[in-house]
């Protein structure tokens, strides 16, 4: 396996998160995350356990946003030197919507430590650090409802 198609099994590993994300579908994501995973945001305190991070975030953000897509073009990669750990930068892009239902560009960045065990293995997150940019609202109110 070349550095290339480490970059690219970094980008599937983002492209699918970003369809579960979009798809609001926590049990699909869940899999590709370790049982101990350690994440923190904008806003939230360091949360230890994968299940805690899907219930104190995820399952508070993703109902409340559309179009969200991580920027793998603009992805960042530092891999170890056995190629079983990556550190991952990259922006990220969402529709969030005010109490109102107007919607807000609700963009910002992620940090995400990975491992796999064998290089040509699956990588699962260990650690996951998205935040907001500066300025921009912390709450999306959930997608407006549309009447006939």
């Amino acid at each position: 396996m070349s550095e290339q198609a480490d970059r690219q099994s970094l980008v599937a590993f983002f492209d699918r998160w970003t369809e579960q994300v979009r798809a609001v579908d926590f049990a699909a994501a869940r899999e590709h995350f370790d049982e101990n995973l350690v994440g923190f945001g904008t806003y939230a305190d360091i949360v230890v356990g994968r299940d805690t991070v899907i219930a104190g975030q995820w399952m508070k953000v993703w109902p409340t946003i559309a179009e969200f897509r991580f920027r793998t073009e603009a992805l960042h990669a530092d891999l170890s030197p056995d190629r079983l750990m990556a550190t991952v930068a990259l922006p990220w892009t969402s529709t969030g919507f005010h109490e109102n239902g107007t919607p807000f560009a609700r963009n910002g960045r992620a940090t995400v430590t990975l491992r796999r065990d064998a290089v040509d293995g699956p990588w699962r997150g260990v650690h996951t650090h998205l935040s907001l940019n500066r300025g921009t609202p912390d709450v999306s109110h959930g997608r407006p409802v549309m009447t006939a």
